[in-house]
């Protein structure tokens, strides 16, 4: 199972430097994630709060915890106190989720890939506000993914990009912010050329890898690309 995406030549684009952020969702087959963390060079863990509850289940020692621990069990402060885990205290008026708080933080302190898990399920106005934070315009030039069991979302921007898999896997692009425009893809069930995905219409969804890899060119507007595996992919 492989859910990179490579961009064209000449795009800014940074892999190796990871930080992990751990968000307050629940997380759907935590053995499965440890599998695709273990592949991972080392990184710094961030945990958004709650989200630190994650972290004994996939196997991470937070280095970070971050927000207005509104969501944080006092058992675990006290545990991330004796281990020296650094907090970051954040009033609970204030205008950034916990997520995105972590999010910027793990770009000042040098990440330029970020690998979100626990952004997703629960309450649906958060899930779609931390699919959001993808596009977050001071996040442009890091490679930001989220992980949702064997899914992966990220933002794929002019000039695109390679989205390397297993022929049979899903792949859905949707429009974000506006139309996306002059959308050619290879290696796709449904390829598009010279085309575009209209923000709110729903005909990039559910595509489908028929290579190992499949390519991307887009010339204007932003996609949120979203990867799942086929069952028999899943390791």
């Amino acid at each position: 199972m492989n859910s990179d995406i490579t961009p064209d030549a000449g795009v800014i684009f940074f892999m190796h430097k990871l930080a992990i952020v751990l968000a307050n969702a629940e997380i759907e087959d935590p053995p499965l994630l440890r599998q695709r963390l273990a592949v991972l060079n080392t990184a710094t863990v961030f945990a958004a709060d709650g989200g630190s509850r994650h972290a004994d289940l996939l196997g991470l020692r937070v280095g970070v915890l971050i927000g207005d621990h509104d969501s944080l069990d006092e058992s675990l402060r006290e545990q991330f106190a004796a281990e020296g885990v650094r907090f970051e205290l954040h009033s609970p008026q204030k205008d950034e989720t916990d997520l995105e708080l972590a999010l910027l933080l793990a770009k000042n302190e040098g990440a330029q890939r970020i690998i979100v898990i626990g952004a997703t399920g629960g309450r649906m106005d958060m899930t779609l506000s931390n699919l959001l934070l993808l596009a977050h315009p001071d996040l442009i030039h890091l490679h930001i993914e989220i992980w949702d069991g064997a899914q992966t979302a990220r933002i794929v921007r002019p000039p695109g990009g390679e989205v390397r898999g297993d022929a049979g896997d899903s792949l859905s692009l949707i429009a974000l912010g506006n139309n996306a425009v002059g959308i050619t893809t290879s290696h796709l069930a449904y390829p598009l050329a010279n085309q575009t995905l209209h923000l709110g219409l729903a005909r990039g969804v559910s595509n489908v890898l028929t290579a190992s890899k499949a390519e991307i060119k887009l010339r204007e507007g932003i996609i949120l690309l979203v990867h799942t595996p086929a069952p028999e992919t899943k390791k």
